[in-house]
């Protein structure tokens, strides 16, 4: 019983330091330096890629005057909209989530650096 409770409990500070580390909007600046050749996320504007300004909660493929791949348009219309675990998962490899899209970014593969952009993605669109 006293190692259960043990484990519960150092289970629980573990969550809770993933949690404090997956909101680190100043990490995931940094990171998404790796993202600012192709997308603004501090300005509603296009550039290669579409601007990322008020992704999350946007339906997929639907950004005003960008141009997207058959394969985005078709993922929004199928009802993907943009959450923080939608984009977790696109983050991590883009080209297996969404097949056929354009965007060449192999993706990121540390969680916490996917957490840290989406916490970013937020701050920006704030």
């Amino acid at each position: 019983m006293r190692t259960t409770m043990i484990l519960s409990a150092m289970s629980l500070l573990g969550l809770i330091a993933g949690q404090a580390q997956a909101q680190d909007a100043a990490a995931g600046e940094k990171v998404f330096v790796k993202c600012k050749a192709c997308h603004f996320a501090d300005q509603d504007k296009n550039k290669i890629g579409p601007s990322l300004h008020g992704v999350v909660g946007r339906t997929a493929g639907t950004h005003p005057g960008y141009s997207y791949s058959p394969a985005m348009v078709a993922a929004g219309k199928g009802g993907l909209v943009w959450t923080e675990e939608e984009l977790a998962k696109y983050l991590h490899d883009p080209k297996a989530t969404i097949k056929g899209n354009k965007m060449a970014f192999v993706g990121l593969k540390q969680d916490a650096d996917v957490a840290n952009v989406i916490a970013y993605l937020k701050q920006e669109s704030q």
